[in-house]
């Protein structure tokens, strides 16, 4: 069976990174990225009208 594209991207990742990452914590960088990547998801399709503004950028 395939791996699903979530741990395809984790691998990649972490190989890109040159980051070990052991079989145990798998789970939980998967779960961690599925909450991201929900949300994320919930902030790209909030409708903003075309007369949107960006927000300032304040400087201290």
């Amino acid at each position: 069976m395939p791996n699903p594209p979530l741990d395809d991207y984790i691998a990649a990742a972490s190989a890109a990174l040159d980051l070990p990452v052991e079989a145990a914590w798998m789970p939980s960088i998967k779960a961690n990225l599925e909450v991201s990547l929900r949300l994320a998801n919930l902030v790209s399709e909030f409708p903003l009208p075309d007369e949107a503004e960006p927000a300032p950028v304040f400087k201290a």
